[in-house]
């Protein structure tokens, strides 16, 4: 039986250390939630508002007080050619539907299935996962400025050479941060986040994907996908 009081005591139990541990959560969110955007074809502030509302639902419904849940470049490699060849609504509709799935899989108790899978299969799905993260960022270092160039092995140098100094501070917020200021103060000519679309300054609306369920629908709808570009509001 739910019991409110030892519910908020659990909470309340260790104030600091959970304010603290939030603030080095969100800071290394925001770097990831802006990278699995470009990756997945959305604007930036698609991947920060959807970190921001599956943490604050983990938090109250997960089942582990120190887990954190966020988005993850396997999904957002899949998304991808979801959005380029059917659009944004389908994007909202599949993660609905994915959720759905995921809630009858832990009824039904499939996770036992994960005790037949080899460690081999697990090691080329990660290796395999790597591979199409790299072929996915190869289109954002082409036919970009030169400058472009010298920032991504100063950007990779700090991401991995940083954690040797301290690990207080999550490295790619580290490498952001330096990176954004060399750019800002130097001047320099290259492409930026804010060219792939405003970051957000106001909460989001909600609205119901405007998926067609029937095959003539469909046949409408991927016609004008294809005659109007994608506008994120």
């Amino acid at each position: 039986m739910f019991n409110f009081a030892n519910y908020r005591a659990e909470w309340v139990r260790n104030v600091r250390g959970d304010v603290l541990s939030g603030l080095v959560v969100a800071m290394a969110l925001v770097p990831e939630a802006i990278a699995f955007s470009i990756i997945a074809g959305v604007d930036p502030k698609v991947g920060l508002y959807a970190s921001v509302v599956i943490a604050i639902v983990i938090s109250i419904f997960g089942g582990r007080p120190a887990m954190i849940s966020a988005a993850t470049a396997a999904t957002a490699v899949l998304m991808g050619s979801l959005v380029r060849e059917h659009g944004f609504d389908y994007l909202i509709a599949a993660t609905l539907l994915a959720g759905v799935v995921q809630i009858g899989a832990g009824y039904l108790k499939l996770h036992t299935v994960m005790r037949f899978v080899s460690k081999s299969v697990m090691t080329g799905f990660v290796n395999a996962l790597a591979i199409l993260i790299f072929l996915a960022q190869l289109p954002e270092l082409i036919g970009v400025p030169w400058m472009t160039y010298p920032l991504v092995g100063l950007a990779l140098a700090i991401i991995y050479l940083f954690p040797r100094l301290t690990r207080a501070v999550p490295s790619p917020l580290v490498a952001i941060v330096v990176l954004a200021l060399i750019v800002y103060f130097g001047g320099l000519d290259v492409h930026l986040v804010g060219d792939m679309g405003e970051l957000p300054t106001a909460l989001p609306s909600l609205f119901l994907p405007n998926v067609p369920l029937t095959h003539f629908e469909r046949r409408q709808h991927r016609q004008g996908c294809a005659e109007v570009p994608q506008e994120w509001s």
